[in-house]
């Protein structure tokens, strides 16, 4: 069927289970267009060239020796990755890793192929696919400009362009997806089927086995998955209150982000990724005079070197160990995380953000997770640390969410004064 479907579709995704020959049919459609089109130049990219290299490649070399290929008829240059045949055929071997130095992926800009491949696609960032779509269909050798790719369930752009909108019959024109299980693969190795159902973990088992995209989150998952993806058309959440939320590059090594709100409708961010106190100061100052937001309402993690941003502005400061109102938390950012995950449906990103922000937003909100409780028995969050060995990053965005929830709890913070209390009431 996918092969059928790459005759008239640009864009095939054959995503699902694992085991079930997706890599192989990729490689075998390479392979195909090589002696197909004599001079025929073409792509398969992953994340990462080293993936790339000892699975998709190892992959491909299986494929050959299948079809009797000559091994004379085609040889890998390592030093500049491509596979070139000797009837004037390429495949260049693409690393689609984001990069910070190259956001845009314009590294991609002047290549010209007729077609590619992506696999794992649900590895990479939406941005290398969409300037990867610009660089199809350059060869005028009969080749129909396409992009096939395989990928294992995961919720991010893969399920929101092509799973979704398959299962609800509102595919856009031009693509395609094909479910894959690993029953389907008449070539399994026999020992393949009981190392699958073997997998412990419930929503890994139902990603890899089942090729459930609509796998259960994790259960100590503090907001669903279609909750977060919700924030982005809450359209309905009026604004509010104006606040800005700033969450200080920790000693210089994480992302800034300054985050403005009106109630619960993320109007603007703003990020950094290398910043002094006085471009955080500079901009909340410029961020202020736009949204007419007073002092009282801008708060500054105040952990590490935002304590220096919080004297200077003389604005809130949120320490993360500090007491919560409720003694049933075992700190403030632990009652605002869990403040967090129920008014989730609340809130509305309402500023325009780039897919590859959206999805970073999304990867680490569905990070905010329950995590054991301390020796009394208090609610906790997921630590920081793990986290980052998780998504591999510190949870920036996430952080400014939580922060934001400081005012959610305010009016029940001890020590206010009377004319506090009945401006937040």
């Amino acid at each position: 069927m996918a092969n059928e479907l790459l005759k008239t579709n640009s864009f095939v995704l054959f995503g699902g289970a694992a085991a079930g020959g997706k890599s192989w049919w990729l490689c075998e459609n390479a392979l195909m267009n090589c002696y197909l089109y004599p001079g025929y130049r073409g792509f398969i990219g992953r994340e990462e060239l080293k993936k790339l290299m000892s699975s998709t490649y190892q992959t491909w070399c299986k494929v050959c020796e299948f079809h009797h290929v000559p091994p004379d008829d085609w040889s890998l240059n390592g030093q500049y990755s491509y596979i070139q045949f000797t009837n004037g055929s390429r495949i260049d071997l693409l690393d689609l890793k984001y990069l910070p130095g190259d956001p845009l992926f314009e590294r991609f800009g002047s290549l010209e192929y007729s077609s590619g491949f992506i696999d794992e696609a649900g590895e990479i960032e939406y941005k290398a696919f969409d300037i990867l779509k610009s660089r199809i269909g350059r060869q005028d050798l009969g080749v129909r400009p396409t992009i096939a790719m395989t990928c294992n369930p995961k919720k991010g752009w893969l399920y929101n362009i092509f799973y979704l909108p398959w299962k609800n019959g509102t595919l856009e024109p031009g693509y395609a997806f094909v479910q894959s299980l690993y029953q389907d693969n008449t070539y399994l190795p026999p020992n393949a089927e009981g190392s699958l159902l073997s997998i412990s973990d419930k929503s890994t088992k139902a990603r890899l086995v089942f090729g459930d995209w609509d796998y259960e989150d994790p259960e100590n998952c503090m907001i669903p998955f279609e909750v977060i993806s919700d924030m982005f058309s809450n359209d309905f959440i009026v604004g509010g209150k104006k606040y800005i939320v700033a969450d200080v590059a920790r000693y210089g090594v994480d992302k800034a982000v300054i985050v403005v709100w009106s109630g619960l409708r993320l109007i603007d961010l703003v990020t950094f990724d290398k910043s002094s106190t006085t471009d955080i100061q500079n901009c909340i100052n410029a961020l202020r005079s736009k949204y007419q937001v007073p002092v009282s309402q801008i708060i500054v993690d105040e952990d590490g070197v935002g304590g220096g941003v919080v004297d200077t502005l003389k604005c809130r400061g949120f320490v993360n160990g500090s007491s919560p109102t409720n003694p049933a938390y075992m700190n403030l950012k632990c009652e605002c995380g869990y403040k967090l995950a129920e008014l989730a449906s609340k809130i509305y990103i309402a500023c325009e953000l780039s897919e590859k922000v959206k999805e970073t937003i999304k990867t680490e909100l569905s990070m905010l997770r329950t995590y054991d409780g301390d020796s009394e028995g208090k609610l906790r969050l997921l630590p920081k640390s793990e986290i980052k060995q998780l998504i591999g990053r510190s949870p920036d965005y996430l952080d400014t969410f939580i922060m934001r929830m400081f005012w959610e709890t305010f009016p029940a913070r001890k020590g206010m004064t009377a004319s506090e209390l009945s401006e937040y009431l």
